[in-house]
């Protein structure tokens, strides 16, 4: 694995140098290292420390249980990812249909993985653009779906104000140079455009419950780790005004039984479903308590 490190010295998000070490984490997946997650005295805003550069980073996802990029129907966990991610596909697609008040229009899935969304959309007759960088995804994605998917670098060839809606499911806490992508988001979206961004937030129950044996830390792939109020000032920070939220409480039941798993614990897809179903009940009337949210945002 890689021995070339990012070291962060200032909050990404306000610029304090007060941070301090919150969690240690293990990479679970790939290399079992260890890697420690700071947050920002001053905002709260929490990412992991010391981890491998862009440019290097590729090792750590080179595992067959990485399922967004693998598509594995290996295990009961990843037979369970596909049964649910069947229902949210149909529920994302009427979201963005919802949210941009279009019933068809132009699309850029960033960071679409094995392609399902980008299919469900141009299903529904959308104009759709993708961006994977993973060469094995968007090999799945051509085989399965006849997409064209676009290696990374192309995010920066499209003409401004390209699209009615830009989507990125589970890839905003991915990005290294989250700052710059904001500001290409922004250029990207014509100025009634809309933004759809999916991430953990690490102020759930089920990440309270687990600490830092939450699988949704995902470290080192997952370098930001964004609560409601962190997402909302990223956004704000880049000339973008949040207006809606929406939980993913099924998020909860996946990533617990993972973390069971990762503590070693017997029965863990019973011990996880159980900390799921608690977790979904514990949504109702409280969104910010979700496993993962949904952010809509639009240009102020």
């Amino acid at each position: 694995m890689s021995k070339s490190k990012i070291t962060i010295k200032t909050c990404p998000l306000c610029g304090s140098s007060k941070l301090k070490r919150d969690l240690t984490c293990i990479d679970h997946y790939a290399s079992s290292e260890i890697f420690y997650l700071y947050r920002c005295v001053a905002c709260g805003f929490l990412f992991t420390q010391n981890f491998p550069p862009e440019s290097c980073i590729e090792s750590y996802y080179e595992t067959s249980d990485y399922i967004s990029h693998s598509d594995t129907k290996k295990g009961v966990v990843n037979r369970a990812y596909h049964i649910v991610r069947s229902y949210m596909l149909r529920r994302k697609a009427r979201l963005v249909m919802r949210e941009t008040h279009l019933s068809t229009g132009s699309l850029l899935d960033i960071g679409t993985g094995t392609g399902y969304f980008a299919d469900t959309m141009r299903r529904e007759g959308w104009r759709v653009e993708a961006i994977e960088k993973s060469a094995q995804a968007r090999a799945f994605a051509k085989e399965h779906f006849d997409l064209d998917i676009h290696p990374d670098e192309a995010l920066h060839h499209y003409s401004p104000e390209s699209f009615d809606v830009v989507t990125l499911w589970h890839v905003m806490e991915h990005l290294e140079p989250l700052d710059r992508v904001w500001e290409t988001l922004d250029t990207l979206l014509k100025p009634t455009g809309v933004l759809v961004v999916a991430v953990p937030n690490c102020s759930s129950y089920d990440a309270k419950v687990y600490g830092a044996y939450w699988a949704a830390y995902d470290v080192p792939r997952h370098l930001w780790h964004f609560t409601p109020d962190t997402m909302q000032r990223w956004g704000s920070k880049h000339g973008f005004a949040l207006k809606a939220r929406y939980a993913m409480p099924f998020d909860a039941f996946y990533i617990s039984i993972l973390s069971e798993k990762y503590i070693g614990r017997s029965f863990p897809f019973l011990r996880g479903m159980i900390t799921g179903l608690v977790a979904l009940i514990g949504t109702i009337g409280k969104r910010e308590r979700s496993s993962s949210m949904i952010y809509v945002f639009r240009k102020k």
